[in-house]
């Protein structure tokens, strides 16, 4: 299939039958199902069962029964397949309407599946009587692998078919509904299904379900052992697993204990799972996501308290299923799962915070343990799509390279240093201070705004309470600037809004008259605000105040929890409301808004997302000073690169290599150490008792500390002696430290013992230069230690 065929969901879809017969106008549809030997899988009206639906055995009998019957309509002969394509392909004759090759009456019992009939190309068809070569004439030229998509959306439309007429429920044949026309559309046009309408794009909400879990076993667990945190990390893992199979109960099982708010919220997810989640886990036409990795916070605090009773249910009922070394999951389920409960109900719960990240350290823990995990399963074993696992390292590399790993971020010492050279130089450059260039008219209504000279306040008419005699004062006023400003918009209409006590205006206030506001309505059920009005007068146009009016908006609103702003534009506001940041792209669903919005004619819908860590007041500022910041690293890091160091001598005195970080001026111009990929332990790499490695590793130690050219190195370094040493030297590392680690255990293999070696010659020879005394020794030393290691056979370099 190629290209895109887009349906948009409709509320008022017909019945299931009208669409069988005149969406196909093949009478034989359900015959067809029942004669193919599998089309009585359960499928999708297993969706609506009262417990979660069916065992994961029966879930997964029926894809296995419909992923056979597909592979047997693959296997068949050309024409027979080309028979099957043209029950669902439209008459080619000029004039005829008919949208599928109907079977004569004396074979209408008959399959086209099954080996003992295929019907021949001069067949005429009982409908139109044309031949079944001109509903084929069409598919010409198609190859193999198309002809196959074809025919698997076909079975995957019979099965929805057959779905539809099993549900009671109508909301879920409702959707089917929609999804068997999809595919009937798609099957004419010979298109790729898309799903296009009110109820978005997957994923719906941020973070997802998944990523919330992940964060909150480091939020909750990291403290504890590596086994403890690897059994903590297998029940999230078989929670989530439970989620991405469990089956919704339809809205209407669900309408008792539920507000008006929450049932309509429950069931747009609902449709959302049925539609991205659920039916595409049979219908391979349609695009599969996981339920974990598309829905968020909303959807599992609605479902959570019957999720968490049925996977409770099942952990007893099946705990003696399980292997012996696995039931410490089963154990751990109960208070997992309360202390998720409790993270899901607080609003100021860090899982669920955009930027709440993992440490590094955790995150490269868990994926070396996915790693082992997959080298275990066997390197023949595939995952995703069909990837081989060497195709999955490189994916997974890649996933890194572009935007899952973690950067360093920059220092506080480098950015108060960087501020203090910007400080410095505008003290140089009196001129720059005196007239100041680019300027944003933002800054100057900053400045009025610290100097008192304007406010902003969001007023208000009320019915519950007094209403002070300023506030009328200015809504009156309010109500005559979008009178004078807004000439086309009724007045009567104008004061019905503003004097409305469900809207607010925010106004802007200059020598105590409003001389601007925006008017505004909140839906916090819905999380979006609504602009009704906005304007400046005439006077006080292009100084910024349109601008910073919105900012100030769009920080009260993620103030109060809301994150979406809404708006109809005439074609002059247009031009304004781009440079605010709103888009006629709509990224809320209809039915979020549908009913709630005022629509106007001539008028085009905007919509501006808010991001809740961004101050909208200070976001030119913040920039500007970081784009300052920027400018003047990239300056010093110009005259780092400028600098011209002296060669290597180490060479000379008879050492054969030192690590790539200590070479004079490597780090200053951006050199990193990279991330090597683990490497299979040699025999070396580990010894059998631990005892016998820790004594050789002390013998060793206690050489180094008696060689001669030790003395630098035998206690750490201090700022009295050395005050800008830890400027520079972010990981120092002593003997006396090293002797400490010894005795605690720490040196388990002998990589980290030479690692932390190698990091105090290291860091000799980056910080001081080969001519010093302190560089000799670091160079004398290290040949000696590398000796010792040899003798011991600890070296394998």
């Amino acid at each position: 299939m190629s290209g895109g065929a887009l349906i948009t969901l409709k509320e008022d879809a017909t019945d299931a039958g009208g669409s069988a017969n005149g969406g196909g106008g093949n009478s034989n549809m359900a015959s067809s199902q029942q004669n193919s030997g599998s089309g009585n899988a359960n499928t999708a009206a297993n969706a609506n069962g009262s417990n979660g639906g069916p065992p994961e055995g029966t879930r997964q009998n029926s894809l296995q029964r419909i992923q056979l019957r597909k592979q047997k309509v693959f296997n068949l002969p050309v024409p027979q397949k080309l028979a099957k394509l043209s029950m669902y392909s439209a008459c080619q004759s000029e004039g005829c309407r008919c949208t599928g090759w109907k079977t004569p009456q004396e074979n209408r019992h008959r399959d086209v599946e099954s080996s003992s009939y295929c019907p021949e190309f001069t067949e005429e068809c009982r409908s139109c009587r044309h031949a079944l070569q001109n509903h084929i004439a069409h598919l010409d030229g198609i190859s193999g692998s198309q002809m196959n998509d074809l025919l698997g959306a076909i079975i995957d439309m019979e099965n929805l078919f057959m779905s539809m007429q099993r549900v009671e429920d109508e909301d879920t044949k409702k959707v089917y509904l929609y999804l068997f026309r999809l595919l009937r559309q798609c099957v004419l046009t010979r298109q790729q299904a898309v799903i296009r309408g009110p109820l978005g794009d997957p994923p719906f909400e941020s973070p997802c379900i998944a990523k919330a879990v992940s964060s909150f076993v480091f939020y909750k667990y990291n403290h504890l052992s590596q086994t403890e945190l690897q059994t903590m990390t297998e029940v999230a893992k078989t929670f989530l697993n439970f989620l991405n199979h469990y089956n919704f109960e339809p809205p209407s099982m669900r309408r008792t204990g539920l507000t008006h708010e929450d049932a309509s919220t429950y069931k747009i997810n609902y449709t959302r799972w049925l539609v991205f989640c659920h039916v595409p886990a049979f219908c391979n036409s349609l695009r599969h996501f996981e339920t974990s990795l598309v829905f968020g916070r909303t959807l599992l605090r609605t479902i959570f308290k019957y999720m968490a009773e049925q996977l409770r249910n099942k952990c007893s009922s099946e705990r003696d299923r399980f292997p012996a070394d696995k039931r410490s999951i089963i154990t751990q389920m109960p208070k997992f799962l309360d202390a998720l409960k409790a993270e899901l109900l607080k609003d100021d719960s860090p899982i669920w915070d955009q930027g709440f990240r993992p440490s590094t350290a955790f995150i490269i823990q868990q994926r070396k343990r996915q790693q082992e995990a997959s080298t275990g399963a066997g390197a023949s074993k595939r995952t995703g799509a069909g990837e081989p696992a060497h195709k999955r390292v490189k994916k997974e590399s890649t996933d890194r390279a572009s935007g899952d790993s973690h950067f360093e971020d920059l220092s506080d010492e480098t950015v108060v240093r960087a501020l203090k050279a910007i400080s410095e130089s505008k003290a140089i450059n009196k001129s720059e201070i005196l007239f100041p260039v680019n300027v944003s008219r933002d800054e100057n209504v900053k400045a009025e705004e610290q100097q008192r000279a304007i406010e902003f306040h969001v007023v208000g008419n009320s019915l519950t309470k007094q209403v002070d005699k300023q506030t009328i004062f200015w809504l009156i006023g309010l109500q005559a600037v979008f009178a004078y400003q807004l000439p086309e918009m009724p007045r009567e209409y104008i004061s019905q809004l503003v004097f409305d006590t469900k809207h607010k205006t925010l106004a802007l206030i200059k020598e105590n008259q409003p001389i601007g506001g925006i008017c505004f309505r909140p839906f916090s059920s819905q999380g979006f605000t609504e602009i009704v009005f906005c304007a400046v007068t005439m006077s006080e146009q292009v100084k910024g105040y349109g601008t910073h009016l919105m900012n100030h908006l769009k920080d009260y609103s993620i103030k109060h929890g809301i994150r979406h702003l809404l708006t109809y534009a005439d074609c002059d506001a247009i031009g304004y409301f781009k440079k605010q940041g709103f888009s006629k792209d709509i990224k809320l669903a209809r039915p979020v808004y549908a009913g709630f919005i005022k629509e106007y004619d001539g008028a085009t819908l905007m919509h501006c997302e808010l991001h809740p860590s961004i101050v909208n007041i200070k976001f030119v500022l913040v920039i500007r000073k970081q784009s300052e910041i920027l400018k003047e690293l990239i300056a010093q890091r110009h005259n780092e690169v400028q600098k011209v160091r002296p060669g290597l001598t180490c060479f000379k005195e008879g050492l054969r290599s030192i690590p790539v970080e200590s070479i004079p001026g490597l780090r200053e111009i951006g050199w990193k150490p990279q991330m090597r990929a683990q490497r299979t332990a040699r025999p070396l790499e580990e010894s059998s008792d631990p005892e016998k490695l820790a004594a050789s590793f002390t013998a060793v130690l206690q050489s180094v500390r008696q060689h001669q050219a030790a003395w630098p190195f035998l206690r750490p370094v201090t700022t009295a002696e050395v005050p800008d040493y830890y400027d520079h030297i972010k990981y120092p590392m002593d003997l006396k430290t090293m002797g400490e680690r010894l005795k605690q255990g720490y040196y388990v293999t002998r990589r980290l013992f030479m690692a932390d070696m190698a990091r105090i010659f290291s860091n000799c020879r980056f910080y001081n230069s080969p001519e010093t005394e302190y560089y000799r020794c670091a160079n004398s030393l290290e040949r000696y230690f590398q000796t010792k290691m040899r003798e011991l056979g600890l070296w394998d370099k």
